[in-house]
Protein backbone atom coordinates (compact mmCIF):
# COMPACT_ATOMS: atom_id res chain seq x y z
CA UNK A 1 0.00 0.00 0.00
CA UNK A 2 2.72 2.25 0.83
CA UNK A 3 4.39 1.60 -2.52
CA UNK A 4 1.99 2.34 -4.26
CA UNK A 5 0.82 5.52 -2.53
CA UNK A 6 5.19 6.39 -3.50
CA UNK A 7 4.05 5.85 -6.92
CA UNK A 8 1.31 7.65 -7.19
CA UNK A 9 3.22 10.74 -5.60
CA UNK A 10 6.08 10.46 -7.70
CA UNK A 11 3.58 10.51 -11.40
CA UNK A 12 2.37 13.89 -9.50
CA UNK A 13 5.60 15.21 -9.32
CA UNK A 14 6.58 14.41 -13.00
CA UNK A 15 3.43 15.83 -14.36
CA UNK A 16 3.90 18.92 -12.15
CA UNK A 17 7.32 19.20 -14.01
CA UNK A 18 6.16 18.69 -17.14
CA UNK A 19 3.53 21.21 -17.24
CA UNK A 20 5.97 23.94 -15.70
CA UNK A 21 7.76 23.24 -18.83
CA UNK A 22 5.30 23.15 -21.15
CA UNK A 23 3.98 26.43 -20.01
CA UNK A 24 7.52 28.03 -20.49
CA UNK A 25 7.63 27.34 -23.38
CA UNK A 26 4.47 28.42 -24.64
CA UNK A 27 5.02 32.27 -22.68
CA UNK A 28 8.00 32.39 -25.01
CA UNK A 29 6.09 32.09 -27.83
CA UNK A 30 3.35 34.66 -26.75
CA UNK A 31 3.99 38.07 -27.03
CA UNK A 32 4.45 40.16 -23.94
CA UNK A 33 1.66 41.14 -22.30
CA UNK A 34 -0.59 38.08 -22.84
CA UNK A 35 -2.49 36.66 -19.88
CA UNK A 36 -2.26 32.90 -19.99
CA UNK A 37 0.65 32.06 -18.04
CA UNK A 38 1.29 28.81 -16.24
CA UNK A 39 1.93 29.34 -12.10
CA UNK A 40 4.96 27.30 -11.79
CA UNK A 41 5.19 27.89 -8.05
CA UNK A 42 1.55 27.15 -7.30
CA UNK A 43 2.34 23.82 -8.93
CA UNK A 44 4.87 22.86 -6.95
CA UNK A 45 3.66 24.25 -3.55
CA UNK A 46 0.11 22.33 -4.47
CA UNK A 47 2.75 19.12 -5.18
CA UNK A 48 4.65 19.71 -2.07
CA UNK A 49 1.31 19.97 0.85
CA UNK A 50 0.26 17.04 -1.21
CA UNK A 51 3.17 14.78 -0.89
CA UNK A 52 3.23 15.43 3.12
CA UNK A 53 -0.78 14.70 3.72
CA UNK A 54 0.32 11.31 1.94
CA UNK A 55 3.52 11.13 3.49
CA UNK A 56 1.79 11.69 6.93
CA UNK A 57 -0.94 9.41 6.03
CA UNK A 58 2.07 6.38 5.39
CA UNK A 59 3.52 6.72 8.77
CA UNK A 60 0.42 6.81 10.59
CA UNK A 61 -0.64 3.79 9.14
CA UNK A 62 3.12 1.99 9.28
CA UNK A 63 2.33 3.03 13.08
CA UNK A 64 -0.57 1.21 13.07
CA UNK A 65 0.31 -1.87 11.88
CA UNK A 66 3.16 -2.10 13.73
CA UNK A 67 0.92 -1.72 17.35
CA UNK A 68 -1.46 -4.24 16.20
CA UNK A 69 1.98 -6.83 15.14
CA UNK A 70 2.44 -5.79 19.12
CA UNK A 71 -0.60 -6.88 20.23
CA UNK A 72 -0.62 -9.89 18.51
CA UNK A 73 2.91 -10.86 20.07
CA UNK A 74 2.09 -10.05 23.44
CA UNK A 75 -0.96 -12.63 22.79
CA UNK A 76 0.93 -15.39 21.83
CA UNK A 77 3.12 -15.15 24.63
CA UNK A 78 0.50 -15.19 27.02
CA UNK A 79 -0.86 -17.98 24.87
CA UNK A 80 1.87 -20.19 24.97
CA UNK A 81 2.70 -19.40 29.45
CA UNK A 82 -0.98 -20.60 29.58
CA UNK A 83 -0.20 -23.39 27.79
CA UNK A 84 3.39 -24.49 28.87
CA UNK A 85 1.39 -24.57 32.63
CA UNK A 86 -1.09 -26.43 31.74
CA UNK A 87 0.90 -29.45 29.98
CA UNK A 88 3.56 -29.58 31.98
CA UNK A 89 1.23 -31.58 34.63
CA UNK A 90 1.50 -33.73 31.92
CA UNK A 91 5.15 -33.68 31.13
CA UNK A 92 5.57 -34.51 34.97
CA UNK A 93 3.08 -37.71 34.81
CA UNK A 94 4.87 -38.97 31.88
CA UNK A 95 8.38 -38.77 33.60
CA UNK A 96 7.44 -39.92 36.69
CA UNK A 97 5.28 -43.11 34.88
CA UNK A 98 8.72 -43.29 33.08
CA UNK A 99 11.20 -43.44 36.66
CA UNK A 100 8.79 -45.27 38.58
CA UNK A 101 9.09 -48.10 35.90
CA UNK A 102 12.14 -48.15 35.29
CA UNK A 103 12.67 -48.48 39.32
CA UNK A 104 9.97 -51.19 39.29
CA UNK A 105 11.63 -53.30 36.70
CA UNK A 106 15.09 -52.52 38.75
CA UNK A 107 13.63 -54.13 41.88
CA UNK A 108 12.31 -57.31 40.04
CA UNK A 109 8.14 -56.41 39.93
CA UNK A 110 7.68 -56.78 36.26
CA UNK A 111 3.98 -55.03 35.88
CA UNK A 112 2.71 -52.08 34.74
CA UNK A 113 -0.19 -49.83 35.66
CA UNK A 114 -1.17 -46.18 34.17
CA UNK A 115 -0.46 -43.36 36.42
CA UNK A 116 -1.69 -40.38 33.64
CA UNK A 117 -4.89 -39.93 34.80
CA UNK A 118 -6.03 -38.31 37.52
CA UNK A 119 -7.54 -41.50 39.33
CA UNK A 120 -4.56 -43.81 38.46
CA UNK A 121 -6.55 -46.83 40.07
CA UNK A 122 -7.36 -49.94 37.99
CA UNK A 123 -8.51 -53.65 38.93
CA UNK A 124 -5.03 -54.83 37.41
CA UNK A 125 -2.72 -52.79 39.36
CA UNK A 126 -4.57 -53.32 42.40
CA UNK A 127 -4.47 -57.09 41.99
CA UNK A 128 -0.36 -56.86 40.87
CA UNK A 129 0.12 -54.57 43.79
CA UNK A 130 -1.68 -57.07 46.23
CA UNK A 131 0.43 -59.95 45.02
CA UNK A 132 4.04 -57.95 45.41
CA UNK A 133 4.99 -60.05 48.57
CA UNK A 134 6.55 -63.03 46.99
CA UNK A 135 4.73 -66.75 48.30
CA UNK A 136 6.55 -69.91 48.66
CA UNK A 137 4.49 -73.03 47.80
CA UNK A 138 5.42 -76.27 49.82
CA UNK A 139 6.86 -78.93 47.73
CA UNK A 140 5.71 -82.59 48.56
CA UNK A 141 5.64 -82.95 51.78
CA UNK A 142 7.79 -80.85 52.92
CA UNK A 143 7.11 -78.13 55.87
CA UNK A 144 6.79 -74.73 54.30
CA UNK A 145 8.69 -71.85 55.77
CA UNK A 146 7.92 -69.44 57.84
CA UNK A 147 7.31 -66.49 56.10
CA UNK A 148 9.51 -63.37 56.26
CA UNK A 149 8.42 -60.38 58.66
CA UNK A 150 6.69 -57.64 56.64
CA UNK A 151 9.22 -54.07 56.04
CA UNK A 152 8.36 -51.18 57.09
CA UNK A 153 6.92 -49.00 55.00
CA UNK A 154 9.82 -46.60 53.08
CA UNK A 155 9.46 -42.26 53.94
CA UNK A 156 8.68 -41.61 50.41
CA UNK A 157 6.74 -44.43 48.35
CA UNK A 158 8.13 -45.37 44.98
CA UNK A 159 5.06 -45.12 43.50
CA UNK A 160 4.02 -41.62 43.81
CA UNK A 161 3.10 -39.67 40.52
CA UNK A 162 3.95 -35.86 41.32
CA UNK A 163 1.80 -33.38 40.12
CA UNK A 164 -2.07 -34.24 39.32
CA UNK A 165 -4.67 -33.06 36.68
CA UNK A 166 -7.69 -32.63 38.98
CA UNK A 167 -11.19 -31.80 36.59
CA UNK A 168 -14.60 -32.18 37.50
CA UNK A 169 -16.20 -31.42 34.10
CA UNK A 170 -16.85 -35.88 33.92
CA UNK A 171 -19.82 -37.07 35.65
CA UNK A 172 -19.18 -39.00 39.02
CA UNK A 173 -20.92 -42.00 40.85
CA UNK A 174 -20.27 -43.90 44.13
CA UNK A 175 -20.63 -47.10 41.99
CA UNK A 176 -17.96 -45.84 39.71
CA UNK A 177 -15.36 -44.96 42.64
CA UNK A 178 -16.45 -48.57 44.38
CA UNK A 179 -15.33 -50.29 40.82
CA UNK A 180 -11.89 -48.15 40.86
CA UNK A 181 -11.05 -49.10 44.25
CA UNK A 182 -12.08 -52.87 45.25
CA UNK A 183 -9.05 -52.69 47.69
CA UNK A 184 -10.89 -50.47 50.27
CA UNK A 185 -12.65 -52.84 52.94
CA UNK A 186 -16.19 -51.70 54.59
CA UNK A 187 -15.92 -48.23 56.31
CA UNK A 188 -13.81 -46.85 53.87
CA UNK A 189 -10.61 -48.51 55.71
CA UNK A 190 -7.44 -49.30 54.31
CA UNK A 191 -4.14 -51.17 54.78
CA UNK A 192 -1.02 -51.49 52.88
CA UNK A 193 -0.31 -54.97 52.01
CA UNK A 194 3.42 -55.13 51.48
CA UNK A 195 4.92 -53.17 54.24
CA UNK A 196 4.01 -51.46 58.00
CA UNK A 197 3.22 -47.91 58.68
CA UNK A 198 4.47 -46.35 61.38
CA UNK A 199 0.99 -44.54 62.14
CA UNK A 200 -2.09 -45.33 61.71
CA UNK A 201 -4.35 -42.12 59.63
CA UNK A 202 -8.27 -41.20 61.00
CA UNK A 203 -9.13 -38.82 58.17
CA UNK A 204 -12.31 -36.83 59.37
CA UNK A 205 -14.80 -34.05 57.18
CA UNK A 206 -17.05 -32.18 58.63
CA UNK A 207 -19.87 -32.80 56.38
CA UNK A 208 -23.83 -31.56 55.37
CA UNK A 209 -25.56 -31.76 52.02
CA UNK A 210 -22.29 -32.07 49.78
CA UNK A 211 -23.34 -35.33 48.45
CA UNK A 212 -21.71 -34.67 44.94
CA UNK A 213 -18.56 -33.12 46.53
CA UNK A 214 -18.03 -36.16 48.20
CA UNK A 215 -18.38 -38.21 45.74
CA UNK A 216 -15.50 -36.66 44.06
CA UNK A 217 -13.35 -36.19 46.97
CA UNK A 218 -13.72 -40.49 47.31
CA UNK A 219 -12.65 -40.54 43.51
CA UNK A 220 -9.38 -38.58 43.67
CA UNK A 221 -8.35 -39.32 47.76
CA UNK A 222 -8.89 -43.06 47.92
CA UNK A 223 -6.31 -43.52 44.83
CA UNK A 224 -3.71 -41.16 46.13
CA UNK A 225 -3.82 -42.31 50.12
CA UNK A 226 -3.05 -45.93 48.55
CA UNK A 227 -0.28 -44.67 46.30
CA UNK A 228 1.50 -42.99 49.61
CA UNK A 229 0.91 -46.08 51.86
CA UNK A 230 -1.52 -44.59 54.50
CA UNK A 231 -3.20 -47.13 56.76
CA UNK A 232 -6.04 -45.30 57.07
CA UNK A 233 -10.03 -44.77 57.80
CA UNK A 234 -12.36 -42.16 56.15
CA UNK A 235 -14.68 -40.45 58.30
CA UNK A 236 -18.27 -38.65 57.32
CA UNK A 237 -19.24 -36.19 60.21
CA UNK A 238 -22.77 -35.01 59.17
CA UNK A 239 -24.41 -32.27 60.97
CA UNK A 240 -28.28 -33.42 61.13
CA UNK A 241 -31.04 -30.41 61.05
CA UNK A 242 -30.93 -27.02 59.71
CA UNK A 243 -29.28 -24.96 62.24
CA UNK A 244 -25.73 -23.16 61.85
CA UNK A 245 -22.72 -25.26 60.62
CA UNK A 246 -20.34 -25.91 63.09
CA UNK A 247 -17.59 -26.69 61.58
CA UNK A 248 -14.74 -27.37 64.49
CA UNK A 249 -17.30 -28.94 66.78
CA UNK A 250 -18.25 -31.69 63.91
CA UNK A 251 -14.74 -32.31 63.78
CA UNK A 252 -14.16 -32.86 67.68
CA UNK A 253 -17.11 -35.09 67.71
CA UNK A 254 -14.79 -36.89 64.57
CA UNK A 255 -11.80 -37.15 67.05
CA UNK A 256 -13.70 -38.72 69.00
CA UNK A 257 -15.75 -41.44 67.32
CA UNK A 258 -13.00 -42.80 65.67
CA UNK A 259 -11.11 -43.10 68.40
CA UNK A 260 -13.69 -45.77 69.17
CA UNK A 261 -13.70 -47.78 66.45
CA UNK A 262 -9.65 -48.07 65.82
CA UNK A 263 -7.00 -47.33 67.45
CA UNK A 264 -5.42 -43.94 65.39
CA UNK A 265 -2.46 -41.71 66.59
CA UNK A 266 -3.12 -39.37 63.34
CA UNK A 267 -5.71 -37.29 62.49
CA UNK A 268 -6.52 -35.33 59.13
CA UNK A 269 -9.14 -33.03 59.20
CA UNK A 270 -10.09 -32.00 55.62
CA UNK A 271 -13.09 -30.01 53.65
CA UNK A 272 -14.81 -32.33 51.20
CA UNK A 273 -14.88 -29.91 48.53
CA UNK A 274 -10.40 -29.29 48.44
CA UNK A 275 -8.79 -32.22 46.53
CA UNK A 276 -4.86 -31.73 46.43
CA UNK A 277 -3.01 -31.60 43.16
CA UNK A 278 0.10 -33.59 44.09
CA UNK A 279 0.26 -36.76 45.68
CA UNK A 280 3.95 -36.13 47.54
CA UNK A 281 1.61 -34.12 49.76
CA UNK A 282 2.25 -36.78 52.48
CA UNK A 283 -1.23 -37.33 54.34
CA UNK A 284 0.63 -38.62 57.87
CA UNK A 285 1.14 -36.68 61.12
CA UNK A 286 4.41 -34.83 61.71
CA UNK A 287 6.53 -33.33 64.61
CA UNK A 288 4.85 -30.50 64.33
CA UNK A 289 0.95 -29.60 63.41
CA UNK A 290 0.69 -29.61 59.57
CA UNK A 291 -0.99 -27.38 57.34
CA UNK A 292 -1.03 -29.01 53.81
CA UNK A 293 -3.69 -26.80 52.34
CA UNK A 294 -1.85 -23.75 52.03
CA UNK A 295 -1.98 -23.39 47.96
CA UNK A 296 -5.64 -23.11 46.58
CA UNK A 297 -6.73 -22.25 43.49
CA UNK A 298 -9.20 -19.60 44.72
CA UNK A 299 -6.70 -17.73 46.56
CA UNK A 300 -4.25 -17.73 42.89
CA UNK A 301 -2.29 -20.30 44.79
CA UNK A 302 -0.67 -18.53 47.44
CA UNK A 303 -1.23 -18.43 51.32
CA UNK A 304 -3.81 -15.82 52.06
CA UNK A 305 -1.76 -15.03 55.32
CA UNK A 306 0.99 -16.14 57.68
CA UNK A 307 -1.74 -17.73 60.33
CA UNK A 308 -3.64 -19.62 57.66
CA UNK A 309 -4.53 -22.70 58.91
CA UNK A 310 -7.78 -23.81 57.16
CA UNK A 311 -8.75 -25.97 54.49
CA UNK A 312 -6.78 -29.30 55.55
CA UNK A 313 -4.65 -29.48 58.53
CA UNK A 314 -3.34 -32.92 60.63
CA UNK A 315 -2.20 -33.33 64.26
CA UNK A 316 -1.53 -36.31 66.47
CA UNK A 317 -3.42 -37.66 69.28
CA UNK A 318 -0.55 -36.21 71.71
CA UNK A 319 -0.64 -32.70 69.97
CA UNK A 320 -4.59 -32.75 69.59
CA UNK A 321 -5.10 -33.14 73.20
CA UNK A 322 -2.26 -30.70 73.91
CA UNK A 323 -4.72 -27.73 73.12
CA UNK A 324 -7.52 -29.45 73.90
CA UNK A 325 -9.18 -30.04 70.91
CA UNK A 326 -10.92 -27.37 68.56
CA UNK A 327 -13.14 -24.80 69.87
CA UNK A 328 -16.97 -26.14 70.22
CA UNK A 329 -18.11 -22.42 70.12
CA UNK A 330 -18.07 -20.88 66.65
CA UNK A 331 -21.02 -21.66 64.74
CA UNK A 332 -20.96 -20.28 61.22
CA UNK A 333 -18.78 -19.67 58.51
CA UNK A 334 -15.00 -18.68 59.51
CA UNK A 335 -12.61 -17.70 62.42
CA UNK A 336 -12.19 -21.46 64.12
CA UNK A 337 -9.40 -22.23 62.23
CA UNK A 338 -7.73 -18.92 62.82
CA UNK A 339 -8.41 -19.95 67.02
CA UNK A 340 -6.83 -23.27 66.26
CA UNK A 341 -3.60 -22.06 65.11
CA UNK A 342 -3.41 -19.44 68.14
CA UNK A 343 -3.77 -22.71 70.42
CA UNK A 344 -1.15 -24.52 68.51
CA UNK A 345 0.88 -21.92 68.99
CA UNK A 346 0.19 -20.52 72.42
CA UNK A 347 0.87 -24.15 73.40
CA UNK A 348 4.56 -23.65 72.28
CA UNK A 349 3.89 -25.60 68.81
CA UNK A 350 4.41 -24.39 65.27
CA UNK A 351 3.03 -24.89 62.31
CA UNK A 352 4.93 -26.46 59.67
CA UNK A 353 3.97 -26.71 55.76
CA UNK A 354 4.97 -28.76 52.47
CA UNK A 355 6.77 -26.84 49.79
CA UNK A 356 4.13 -24.47 47.91
CA UNK A 357 4.62 -26.14 44.50
CA UNK A 358 3.25 -29.38 46.07
CA UNK A 359 0.88 -28.15 48.79
CA UNK A 360 -1.41 -27.08 45.82
CA UNK A 361 -5.22 -27.99 45.90
CA UNK A 362 -8.32 -27.25 43.58
CA UNK A 363 -11.64 -26.92 45.83
CA UNK A 364 -14.79 -27.71 43.87
CA UNK A 365 -16.64 -24.88 43.37
CA UNK A 366 -19.96 -24.28 44.79
CA UNK A 367 -22.39 -21.46 46.47
CA UNK A 368 -21.78 -20.96 50.20
CA UNK A 369 -24.26 -23.21 51.73
CA UNK A 370 -27.56 -22.05 53.94
CA UNK A 371 -27.26 -21.53 57.69
CA UNK A 372 -23.46 -21.02 57.03
CA UNK A 373 -23.26 -17.50 56.96
CA UNK A 374 -20.41 -15.44 58.28
CA UNK A 375 -19.93 -15.51 62.20
CA UNK A 376 -20.45 -12.38 63.11
CA UNK A 377 -18.65 -12.55 66.56
CA UNK A 378 -15.35 -14.43 65.18
CA UNK A 379 -13.12 -12.04 65.61
CA UNK A 380 -13.92 -11.16 69.03
CA UNK A 381 -13.65 -15.00 70.00
CA UNK A 382 -10.12 -15.13 68.10
CA UNK A 383 -8.58 -12.22 69.91
CA UNK A 384 -9.43 -14.07 73.35
CA UNK A 385 -8.08 -18.12 72.46
CA UNK A 386 -5.64 -17.59 75.19
CA UNK A 387 -8.54 -17.27 77.79
CA UNK A 388 -11.18 -19.80 76.07
CA UNK A 389 -8.93 -22.77 75.12
CA UNK A 390 -8.77 -24.64 78.61
CA UNK A 391 -12.59 -24.35 79.32
CA UNK A 392 -13.62 -24.76 75.55
CA UNK A 393 -12.82 -28.00 73.58
CA UNK A 394 -12.76 -31.60 73.81
CA UNK A 395 -12.94 -31.66 77.27
CA UNK A 396 -16.55 -30.29 77.56
CA UNK A 397 -17.35 -31.66 73.81
CA UNK A 398 -21.31 -32.48 73.92
CA UNK A 399 -23.08 -34.10 71.14
CA UNK A 400 -25.58 -37.10 70.53
CA UNK A 401 -25.29 -39.91 67.41
CA UNK A 402 -27.72 -40.82 66.03
CA UNK A 403 -26.48 -42.84 63.10
CA UNK A 404 -23.53 -45.25 62.80
CA UNK A 405 -23.30 -46.75 59.69
CA UNK A 406 -20.23 -48.23 57.19
CA UNK A 407 -20.42 -48.07 53.45
CA UNK A 408 -17.87 -49.49 51.20
CA UNK A 409 -15.91 -46.14 50.85
CA UNK A 410 -16.44 -44.65 54.12
CA UNK A 411 -17.78 -44.62 57.64
CA UNK A 412 -20.40 -42.12 58.68
CA UNK A 413 -21.61 -40.62 61.47
CA UNK A 414 -24.51 -38.82 61.64
CA UNK A 415 -25.19 -36.56 65.13
CA UNK A 416 -26.95 -33.64 66.53
CA UNK A 417 -24.71 -31.00 68.23
CA UNK A 418 -26.85 -28.57 69.44
CA UNK A 419 -27.67 -24.95 68.41
CA UNK A 420 -25.76 -21.59 69.39
CA UNK A 421 -26.87 -19.81 71.97
CA UNK A 422 -28.85 -16.57 71.51
CA UNK A 423 -26.53 -13.36 70.17
CA UNK A 424 -27.20 -10.64 73.01
CA UNK A 425 -29.33 -7.87 72.34
CA UNK A 426 -27.64 -4.71 71.41
CA UNK A 427 -29.63 -1.67 72.23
Amino acid sequence: MQQKGNAFIEERRIACHLKVIVGASVQQSRPRGGTDRVDAPACAAGATVSTMTRLMLGRTLERICKAVLLLCLVHFVIMMILYFDVYSQRFDQIFSRFNNGRNASRNGHHYYYNLSRPNATYASYLATADQLLPTVRPEGNHTPPTTKPVPPCPEIPPGLVGRLLIEFASQMTMERVQKENPNVTEGGKYTPPDCRTKQKVAIIIPFRHRDNHLKYWLHYLHPILRRQKIDYGIYIITQLGEETFNRAKLLNVGYTEALKDAEYDCFIFSDVDLIPMDDRNLYHCYDQPRHFAIAMDKFGFRLPYAGYFGGVSGLSKKQFLKINGFPNEYWGWGGEDDDIYNRITLNGMKVVRPDVRIGRYRMIKHERDKHNEPNPQRFNKIQNTKNTMKRDGISTLTYRVLQFKKYPLYTNISVEIGKPPPRPFRG
